[in-house]
């Protein structure tokens, strides 16, 4: 598509305004967007107003949905609120989905549910769909599917010259998008496909780590065995001793064992062998309910992270108890290149290892010190922090990343774009 679109007149909203603050607010409140212009926008055609305008006016463009993945607010600019752009349109028959900007995994999830079909949603029903996706997009099936990147069909986006485009009709474009994330223009939506499940078997097991010491490697060992039908994670949680916490969790260092099977429920009676959990919430589970399994907060919070892609887990008794650690199990379908390839990076990794600092502090990169052996890369969907051009590189093979500047220099050589994690330019100059 191109051309001007008909008139439109998008939500826009100056730092004066009295929903200023709701519109540029997100999930994450560390470091939010300080915006000059807010467009919240409810259609393509006004995504493509908000591009032009910025373009007129030098700006530069932020785009937030949810705002989970946010690491470092722009500080003027244009910022392009999606949230209230959520539309899911569903295709029972061909099993695809169109999802618009600011949809979410939920919004997805109950537009598909009624048909017996499901997403390649993530863990956080909460997280925006589109941006998940660009940046790869490891969910509950990965292990069976893949990366949510490999199964996009179509892709619509205004790239920073104010065009709106079928980014398929551009090999380059569509390859750059699944995988590259938000650094070759603004999605306006996307179609996904989507498969037959209905229900899952799933849950997680909480464990306390004073009496079941050895439960992560328990999971560890575990994971070597499994067939790709289950995809799993543990979290390593210090529970504080506080209202609000379940009882049996309180004040007790946890390992929460996460876990999602698409075959035989008894896969999972080697970890129930560990001993007695203190929670225990696996069981046959519609997919709709698939946000229980991980069971993350839901509130807005403040937190920075960091992370690392591995060969091994043989670092695990390094791993401080203070902090939230996540560990995720990759393989399987993940380690498989898709039917048209993407830009998704290290499919070789074996676990993809995050550690979350809560407040304003950033995680201590000391941590990781044990781990360097095993590490081939990172997860930027994972790193919710400002990461340096050499960090950003560590999420791909050197020739995907050469590949990736030299498109970023072809579609946005002003750096119009501040997406989460920016690629670097070879352009010295930045609009404001």
């Amino acid at each position: 598509m191109s051309g001007r679109p008909p008139s439109v007149r998008p939500m826009m909203l100056t730092n004066k305004a009295q929903r200023y603050d709701d519109a540029r607010l997100g999930y994450q409140r560390l470091d939010p967007h300080r915006p000059e212009v807010i467009f919240e926008v409810t259609s393509a055609a006004e995504i493509e107003e908000a591009v032009r305008y910025a373009v007129d006016h030098d700006h530069r463009i932020a785009v937030q949905g949810s705002g989970h993945g946010l690491t470092q607010g722009i500080d003027g600019g244009v910022l392009i609120a999606t949230r209230r752009f959520n539309g899911v349109r569903v295709d029972a028959t061909a099993k695809t989905a169109w999802v618009d900007a600011g949809a979410t995994w939920q919004d997805v999830m109950t537009a598909t549910a009624p048909y017996g079909l499901a997403p390649l949603s993530g863990s956080f029903p909460g997280v925006g769909a589109v941006a998940y996706t660009l940046g790869g997009g490891l969910g509950l099936m990965a292990r069976k599917y893949g990366y949510a990147a490999d199964h996009v069909r179509r892709i619509e986006v205004v790239t920073p010259d104010g065009v709106r485009r079928n980014a398929e009709d551009d090999p380059d474009l569509f390859w750059a998008l699944r995988g590259g994330g938000g650094n070759f223009g603004v999605v306006t939506g996307l179609e996904i496909d989507l498969f037959d499940v209905p229900t899952l078997y799933g849950g997680s097991l909480y464990f306390d780590l004073a009496e079941y010491p050895h439960a992560v490697e328990t999971w560890s060992e575990w994971t070597q065995t499994v067939p790709d039908e289950v995809t799993s994670a543990v979290a390593l949680i210090p529970f504080p001793d506080v209202e609000g916490v379940p009882a049996q969790l309180r004040g007790k260092r946890i390992a929460q064992l996460q876990l999602v099977v698409l075959g035989d429920p008894d896969l999972v009676e080697p970890l129930r062998a560990i001993g007695t959990p203190a929670l225990d919430t696996v069981g046959d589970l519609p997919y709709l309910e698939s946000g229980k399994i991980f069971a993350e907060p839901d509130r807005s919070d403040h937190y920075r992270s960091h992370s690392a892609l591995l060969t091994d887990l043989d670092a695990l008794a390094t791993l401080p108890k203070e902090l939230i650690i996540g560990i995720r199990h990759l393989g399987g379908a993940l380690s498989r290149q898709p039917e048209i390839a993407n830009a998704v990076g290290h499919r070789n990794a074996a676990y993809g290892l995050t550690v979350l600092a809560p407040g304003s502090k950033d995680v201590d990169r000391r941590i990781f010190e044990p781990w360097q052996a095993a590490t081939i890369g990172r997860l930027l969907n994972f790193s919710f922090e400002k990461l340096t051009s050499a960090e950003i590189a560590e999420a791909y093979e050197p020739a995907t990343f050469a590949r990736l500047l030299e498109l970023r220099d072809r579609y946005d050589a002003a750096r119009r774009l501040a997406p989460n994690h920016e690629l670097p330019s070879h352009e010295l100059t930045a609009p404001r």
